[in-house]
């Protein structure tokens, strides 16, 4: 009887643990982290909007509506959302704008994660993180728009 009551017990814990652990995994992939982990290694698609594969604002726009915000599709629009934010000022969730063709126009937005890192969809290795001080991002940083509100960001983006 102590036997079965002892498996019954033990049983019953690790439902309860395995239950707890499945809430915390549905918990982070509603988060900025959860999500571009979700997707993270995707491969590059021009024009790709899923998870068959991504464009650079097809990911941003993929991205923040599983947090419940609509993106403009192409790049240039979604420099025009938003309010701009400095460079020192960056918080996770930002959106941030290149000219990776040349021509003084926005041609690649990704995502800032923190630490001076971001998330994108990279041409030649699909969905990844990039440090913002790599001098091919460097020299091509056009700004940063502040899309969340701050509630948002303190749903989605911030750290705990």
């Amino acid at each position: 009887m102590r036997k079965t009551l002892a498996a019954a017990v033990t049983s019953l814990a690790l439902c309860f643990t395995l239950g707890a652990g499945s809430a915390f995994a549905a918990e982070k992939e509603t988060s900025l982290s959860g999500i571009v982990d979700s997707v993270y290694g995707t491969p590059y698609k021009y024009g790709g909007t899923s998870t068959a594969g991504f464009d650079c604002s097809g990911f941003t726009r993929y991205v923040f509506k599983q947090m419940g915000v609509t993106l403009p599709r192409v790049s240039a629009a979604q420099f025009k959302a938003g309010t701009a934010v400095s460079k020192s000022e960056l918080q996770a969730g930002d959106l941030v704008f290149f000219n990776t063709r040349g021509g003084g126009k926005v041609s690649h937005v990704g995502i800032y994660v923190g630490d001076g890192e971001f998330a994108h969809a990279s041409s030649s290795k699909g969905i990844r993180i990039d440090k913002l001080s790599n001098s091919y991002y460097e020299n091509r940083y056009v700004g940063a728009k502040r899309i969340l509100s701050k509630y948002g960001y303190s749903v989605y983006a911030a750290e705990s």
